[in-house]
């Protein structure tokens, strides 16, 4: 149970996952840290080859190093996902090392700042947060969707609760979240025929920019807990990694345009 957890909130235990992924291989973007790096670890741990896709080495290659101590194969390669030739290498190099691409997850997101309203958002936010999320979505499925076609592959946006209901707080964030919903059930359309998956996890979970969050108001974790039906705020690791080892095995391969809200119960909507 992670220090961010009530002692007096029942949690279940993991369920077995060893071997769910064996012999696949995964690209999983802005991996260095928080989200990103729980859904690397926990694919690992489920047997994938997991390749760590970020911008930074200073952050990719000390996650990749954690993973591997933990017994799971791991690289790291650095990529820009703004960047269309950064990604079209990821996806490349995977292929000539390990032979095949089963699951893209596109997680690399620009964070999205400090609540404001739309006016108050300059130019160069807007390029950054597009560029980042939904374009950049568009060139992991565009240069992954050959390989995935391959052998029954899956795509894995990460998305969030604010691009289904909106956000008065940050309605560039719940524009841009929106915008990869939109995609993936497009794409849903177009390459179910070709038994590709596409589906997205919407997640609530503990990261290093909760931590600098919480610094700031140190009221947050317990408003957020107050506002979760199970009490707790996810983790990266044990709660999202799992969900992501779920949408890239077999177990759902009758699943496809779907978004999971990995929350714990804040959101109800769907």
């Amino acid at each position: 149970m992670s220090e961010h957890e009530m002692n007096d909130i029942p949690t279940p235990p993991l369920p077995p996952v060893d071997g769910l992924l064996s012999g696949r291989v995964a690209i999983v973007t802005g991996a260095g840290q928080g989200v990103g790096e729980g859904i690397a670890a926990s694919m690992a741990r489920a047997g994938a080859t997991v390749l760590l896709a970020a911008r930074r080495a200073e952050t990719g290659e000390p996650a990749a190093e954690r993973i591997r101590a933990a017994g799971g194969n791991a690289e790291f390669v650095r990529c820009d996902v703004t960047v269309p030739a950064d990604v079209e290498a990821a996806v490349a190099g995977a292929v000539e090392r390990h032979g095949r691409l089963d699951t893209m997850v596109h997680n690399a997101v620009s964070p999205p700042g400090a609540p404001r309203a739309i006016q108050d958002i300059d130019d160069e936010t807007i390029d950054l947060q597009i560029a980042t999320s939904t374009t950049a979505s568009f060139y992991c499925a565009r240069a992954a969707f050959p390989h995935l076609r391959a052998d029954y592959g899956s795509l894995i946006l990460l998305t969030s609760p604010a691009g289904i209901e909106g956000s008065g707080n940050l309605p560039l964030y719940g524009t841009i979240k929106g915008a990869q919903r939109g995609l993936l059930k497009s794409l849903a359309l177009e390459w179910g025929p070709a038994g590709v998956r596409v589906n997205a996890i919407a997640p609530v979970a503990w990261t290093p920019a909760m931590d600098v969050a919480t610094e700031a108001n140190p009221t947050l974790e317990a408003r957020l807990r107050a506002r979760t039906p199970l009490q707790r705020i996810g983790d990266p690791t044990d709660d999202i990694g799992p969900v992501a080892v779920f949408l890239a095995s077999p177990l759902s391969r009758h699943m496809t345009g779907q978004t999971l809200a990995v929350d714990g119960g804040r959101y109800l909507g769907l």
